[in-house]
């Protein structure tokens, strides 16, 4: 009886083996590979299932209606410039800071910044201006620019703005009232 050999290579190494060697190896490696390609599949499947599980989801907008009302002392000035510090009280408490600027004899500017407990709050307005005595009042629009922390992405326009400024000590009082969203 003759027996047929036949030889393929391990890494890098010839080897020898008989007839039913061969077809040993050739249903090992087919089975090894028919194997892998479920294991990956198998990855694959639950990686897509827990992906899309853990992947982004909306998150409804939220709208607060704020009534916010602020005392404030001036920090500096420097012309018709001033920068008043105080604390907000309302809706939203904080910290509060307001750039104001006298543009013109009946029209003031306002950058406003209020540092709530997880975030914060900047916007800007335009208001009129008017003196009476040693008083001078201010009534105009605001927008809520942008927010962080727990108000992130926070927007709103066309908030009413007014207030107050005691001309020789330089307090403020500030009305804001409307609605921004987050």
């Amino acid at each position: 009886m003759v027996r047929e050999t036949c030889s393929y290579e391990v890494r890098g190494k010839l080897k020898r083996a008989g007839r039913f060697g061969v077809r040993a190896r050739a249903r090992n490696l087919l089975m090894a590979g028919a194997m892998s390609v479920g294991v990956l599949t198998g990855i694959a499947v639950l990686g897509a299932g827990t992906s899309s599980a853990a992947g982004p989801r909306a998150v409804a907008a939220r709208t607060i209606t704020l009534h916010e009302a602020g005392s404030l002392h001036r920090t500096s000035s420097s012309g018709l410039k001033l920068n008043e510090q105080g604390s907000a009280s309302g809706t939203i408490k904080g910290k509060i800071y307001i750039h104001l600027d006298v543009v013109s004899p009946n029209r003031v500017t306002a950058e406003v910044n209020i540092y709530p407990n997880g975030g914060s709050l900047t916007g800007s307005g335009s208001a009129n201006y008017q003196v009476n005595g040693g008083t001078a009042s201010f009534s105009g629009k605001m927008s809520i620019k942008r927010g962080t922390g727990s108000y992130n992405g926070a927007h709103g326009s066309g908030l009413s703005f007014s207030g107050t400024i005691q001309r020789l000590s330089g307090a403020v009082t500030v009305h804001l009232s409307g609605s921004m969203s987050t």
